[in-house]
């Protein structure tokens, strides 16, 4: 998965971490109701066990004037996060926006199961839920510009 996307700010990253932090990044995203389904539909569903059982917290969220700007608290938001172990001894991490508890223990699940084999999920999971997310982020982007407004300045002569 490494060609189709290029998350890392860093040149010295490894092409692992990258692809973790892609496939951690989608499973956030990705629909409850999505994750869910793939889930209850895997013939082979791991047995596992929580290290840290699905706790909601906060988190300061940073901003940047103008996206380049001096860094600022722009406020918090909720985070829910769960660690599990895979019965081949595998951890697996899910943070999520929100307080679902569900949502963070699947993300969890499936970052364990793609450390395993990420050949086997990776095109049957995470790519669909990521074109999934880039039609919606598409749908928003587009009814954004389509409500903008162009203000024109006019300069009255003398």
């Amino acid at each position: 998965m490494t060609d189709a996307h290029a998350f890392s700010s860093s040149t010295d990253a490894t092409p692992e971490f990258t692809d973790r932090q892609f496939w951690m990044s989608v499973l956030a995203r990705a629909d409850l109701s999505d994750l869910e389904s793939y889930w209850q539909n895997l013939s082979d569903r791991p047995e596992y066990r929580h290290l840290r059982k699905p706790e909601i917290g906060m988190a300061m969220v940073r901003g940047r004037a103008g996206g380049t700007g001096s860094p600022f608290n722009l406020g918090e938001v909720t985070l829910t996060r769960c660690v599990v172990e895979l019965d081949a001894g595998v951890q697996g991490f899910g943070y999520v926006t929100g307080r679902s508890r569900r949502h963070a223990e699947l993300a969890a699940l499936f970052d364990g199961l793609m450390q395993e084999d990420s050949s086997q999920h990776g095109p049957a999971l995470i790519q669909p839920l990521h074109k999934k997310w880039l039609g919606r982020r598409d749908q928003v982007s587009r009814k954004a510009a389509a409500t903008k407004v162009n203000f024109m300045t006019m300069v009255r002569g003398s």
